[in-house]
């Protein structure tokens, strides 16, 4: 009955369900956190303004809809300021693509049309969620998420376009960040097969790597790197299922201390 007409309480949830259901919210808030953080410390550094701008944008987004997946978890007995404020980099369930600053814009454009579009397909996975209250916000979360898309497929092929030298570089950044991508989705294990199951998700790992995959196609024909997406199995010997990251892999200590606020702590309120 619950994945017929959906639940508005992750108490209704069986335990393994609520579980990896609550993973999932913490995977996606984590990372849009530190999505968020790498476009704002680009806003100073962009090679235009308008792209200045539109990095202080797209991290205003992420952060909202940080936000908005943190307090989803309050559902689940989790404290959601807690989450965001006082947690450890081994602790962090985000993007292992994030993990480290980008070294120029054109990695972050790499992340832009990649990490980002990635993100956008687990969202998408969870549209129709039997669990309401995450349906309900994927639906705003979507609605600007067209904006990083059209941002990060904009500055991809110009600077795939402007010439060898972009080409390459291109080329080199998504070689660096396609890998980790790839094998955030997860593989098709119990867990997977558990979210679909319970019409929590649309698809398990695989199936989402080949939406992802499909998405991102039109742009990676532009650096001839189709090499690095066709026919990839990711490694998932040394791979955690629950924060969807290599073992023994965390964020950068710097971006996590930006991220909790450790600077302006005195100012964080009730």
């Amino acid at each position: 009955m619950i994945a017929a007409q959906g639940t508005a309480h992750a108490a209704d949830l069986d335990d393994e369900t609520r579980t990896f259901a609550r993973d999932l919210i913490l995977v996606l808030a984590d990372s849009k956190r530190l999505l968020g953080m790498r476009f704002a410390n680009w806003i100073l550094g962009a090679p235009e303004l308008e792209a200045g701008i539109a990095c202080a944008s797209m991290a205003q987004d992420e952060w909202g809809h940080a936000r908005l997946l943190y307090a989803l978890l309050k559902d689940f007995g989790e404290d959601a300021d807690g989450l965001e404020h006082t947690r450890e980099p081994e602790h962090y369930h985000s993007m292992a693509a994030l993990d480290s600053e980008p070294s120029s814009w054109t990695a972050l454009i790499a992340i832009n049309a990649l990490a980002d579009t990635a993100l956008s397909t687990q969202l998408e996975a969870v549209a129709d969620s039997a669990y309401l209250p995450l349906r309900q916000r994927v639906q705003k979360i979507m609605e600007e998420e067209a904006f990083h898309a059209a941002h990060g497929a904009a500055w991809f092929r110009r600077i795939a376009g402007a010439g060898e030298a972009g080409r390459l570089g291109m080329q080199q950044a998504v070689g660096q960040v396609a890998p980790g991508v790839l094998q955030w989705f997860g593989p098709d294990s119990t867990r997977s097969r558990a979210l679909v199951d319970a019409s929590i998700a649309s698809a398990t790992g695989s199936g989402m790597r080949m939406r992802f995959i499909d998405r991102v196609t039109p742009l990676i024909a532009l650096i001839d790197a189709d090499a690095a997406f066709a026919g990839v199995e990711p490694d998932f010997s040394a791979f955690d299922e629950a924060s969807r990251r290599p073992a023994g892999a965390v964020p950068d200590a710097r971006t996590i201390a930006q991220v909790r606020g450790d600077r302006n702590r005195v100012f964080l309120m009730d």
